[in-house]
């Protein structure tokens, strides 16, 4: 058995479709299937179902990806940590962003690390930050970057508090607050808001301010994107809460100081359980 073999197999699992999984990897499409053949001859079973038109795993298969991607995560943690040892960083490291990180600039960051450490394969993820949360302590992100409403730190991670603020109420030019400074939740009540979806961290750092200020209030759409929130507050749909930094990139838009607005703190979170090479090098950009 040939961890290429693996790759092979794996590729044709998540496309079903042996062409599309001889593209992927760079090879023959005939070379491809001799090996899944050949692997599925050594092995004594059939890894999978197939017709001219139709690729699935058989259970069999279903049983052997599970270990197979096991296989190729620890050959690929074996390069990185032997690269490591000698003062190569590579491999792959996964970032989760929610959509409204304003403590850090990520690109500048991203780009930093690009220069120091060219070898490492970078994939973004954009969510929730309950959701991400999980997702580093699963070992499915590396490191995450989450808003969090004040008072309500990461659960189940290691995290470095990057920076806090209030949020502003993002009204449109034509809202009747529209040219007030200063405004309080109760003001905001009767309109219709966008936020972001049940659950999410930006949308309990809001409920929760509302219901301590014994309010109400309809939020008439959701979304996980500020910008299109944004969209809709400047046609005049909705009112938002928003970070500052976010609401007053938008000339489309009025940005009010809230007198009572829910404040949010910025984290990265991260495992200590195994962290790669690719992980340790990232965090070493935010010292404690």
């Amino acid at each position: 058995m040939e961890l290429r073999q693996l790759r092979y197999v794996v590729a044709v699992a998540e496309t079903r479709n042996f062409t599309r999984a001889a593209r992927q990897c760079f090879v023959a499409q005939s070379a491809l299937s001799h090996q899944i053949g050949s692997l599925e001859r050594e092995l004594g079973v059939k890894l999978f179902a197939r017709t001219s038109r139709r690729v699935e795993l058989t259970p069999a298969g279903e049983a052997f990806l599970v270990g197979a991607r096991q296989c190729l995560e620890a050959a690929e943690r074996a390069v990185s940590d032997a690269a490591a040892a000698v003062g190569e960083v590579r491999g792959e490291l996964a970032i989760g962003i929610i959509p409204t990180v304003t403590a850090v600039d990520i690109a500048a960051i991203l780009q930093r690390f690009r220069e120091q450490h060219p070898r490492v394969r970078v994939s973004l993820h954009v969510g929730a930050s309950g959701v991400m949360t999980a997702e580093v302590a699963a070992g499915d992100l590396d490191v995450a970057f989450l808003g969090l409403a004040a008072g309500n730190p990461p659960q189940g991670v290691e995290a470095r508090e990057l920076g806090r603020g209030q949020l502003v109420a993002v009204v449109s030019p034509a809202h009747a607050l529209a040219d007030r400074g200063e405004v309080a939740l109760r003001q905001l009540a009767d309109s219709p808001f966008a936020d972001f979806p049940v659950g999410s961290g930006g949308r309990v750092q809001s409920d929760q301010a509302f219901e301590a200020a014994g309010l109400e209030r309809d939020v008439a759409y959701e979304m996980m994107s500020a910008e299109l929130m944004m969209r809709f507050v400047g046609r005049g749909l909705a009112v938002a809460l928003l970070p500052a930094a976010i609401a007053r990139a938008n000339p489309d838009v009025r940005v009010l100081t809230l007198a009572d607005g829910p404040s949010r703190v910025e984290y990265l979170a991260w495992s200590k359980f195994n962290p790669t090479p690719a992980t340790r090098a990232f965090l070493s950009a935010f010292p404690a």
